[in-house]
């Protein structure tokens, strides 16, 4: 009973047999193949308006490259304190943007709010030589937290920051989870609300390896080939990109695969609370679980040899702190997870 992370799990078998049928014959090479224009296409006709997509491998590439197009070196990213751009990236998005900063901002359930916004703005004054210059917002959805941004929230969050006209990128590396949690369209919790850039997730989503970089609007993306492919993020073989994110867009398979997993997600959520024998951090929104455990039940999930992350408690409600011998634990729902794993799970949980 593995559930550490959505990366544990493999590639969707139509992402695999899409890159067996991409290695069968010759393909032009660094992005220019049949695959990758047709993505490109896609990811037009997705968002419903003409963007600017470039495939990489990693969430990391993604975020780091799509922030360094936006900002200068003396900029600053707002961003929530447990944001995977700060935690988990090993200073990456500094390193490729030359150095801007990461402001980090505090907010229950790993969301940020306008106020928040609107106060770190207040002492990061505009057009002083001293302080670090704000020009982008990044928000992380679904977020660090298993919690999902509304289109309304991101559209107060893009009101918070307009003045100041920040760029506002979205970390999305679950953005599958969050849209079909949300029901709304793709253009609708993006561009629409707001969002310049998304960092498009596949790779926890059913994909071997791939994310793409969509700028809604193309004229931001003069820079970006230019450093994809000095961040060595141009594949000369780029139809093995292609053919994952073709694969997991055709016939809305991405969808498909985030539903299970929020379906399994939501199991696990439901009967942890009705057992009484678990309480939820946060929300369970997306694709992860976040229980408040008492430590009989943890003894019960280590016996039983249940894999699961220790999360921080610092998004915390004041009214949901944790008590004597508590922790956060995180549990992971993938494409791949199997039902009968979260049945011997919740039945771990209610002893």
């Amino acid at each position: 009973m593995n559930f550490i992370s959505d990366n544990t799990a493999g590639a969707s078998p139509r992402v695999m047999a899409a890159l067996a049928a991409a290695n069968d014959g010759p393909a032009s090479g660094y992005g220019s193949d049949d695959w990758t224009k047709r993505v490109e296409e896609r990811l037009s006709a997705l968002f419903e308006r003409e963007v600017a997509a470039f495939l990489v491998t990693t969430g990391t590439a993604a975020n780091a490259l799509a922030l360094a197009s936006v900002v200068k070196p003396w900029g600053a990213v707002l961003t929530h304190e447990e944001s995977h751009i700060v935690e988990d990236e090993c200073g990456a998005p500094e390193f490729f943007s030359n150095g801007a900063k990461l402001v980090d901002l505090p907010g229950t359930g790993g969301k940020l709010t306008p106020e928040a916004v609107a106060r770190a703005l207040g002492y990061l004054n505009e057009g002083s030589f001293h302080n670090v210059q704000a020009q982008a917002l990044s928000l992380t959805q679904a977020t660090e937290c298993g919690t999902i941004y509304t289109p309304e929230e991101v559209r107060a969050l893009k009101q918070a920051v307009a003045a100041r006209r920040l760029t506002v990128h979205m970390d999305g590396s679950r953005f599958a989870n969050a849209l079909v949690t949300l029901g709304c369209t793709p253009a609708e919790i993006t561009w629409k609300a707001g969002v310049d850039v998304l960092s498009f997730g596949g790779t926890k989503n059913g994909a071997w390896a791939v994310e793409a970089v969509v700028f809604f609007d193309p004229a931001q993306a003069d820079e970006m080939k230019w450093r994809r492919k000095r961040a060595g993020q141009t594949l000369s073989k780029g139809r093995f990109l292609g053919a994952q994110f073709e694969a997991l867009l055709a016939e809305d398979h991405w969808l498909d695969l985030a539903r299970h997993a929020n379906a399994q997600a939501k199991r696990l959520a439901d009967a942890a609370v009705d057992g009484g024998q678990a309480r939820l951090a946060w929300p369970s929104q997306a694709n992860e679980v976040f229980l408040i455990l008492p430590a009989a039940t943890q003894a019960r999930l280590e016996a039983a040899g249940v894999r699961y992350h220790s999360w921080p408690g610092r998004s915390l409600a004041p009214d949901n702190a944790l008590r004597e011998g508590e922790i956060v634990g995180r549990f992971v729902m993938s494409f791949a997870t199997e039902p009968a794993d979260v049945g011997r799970l919740i039945a771990t949980i209610a002893g």
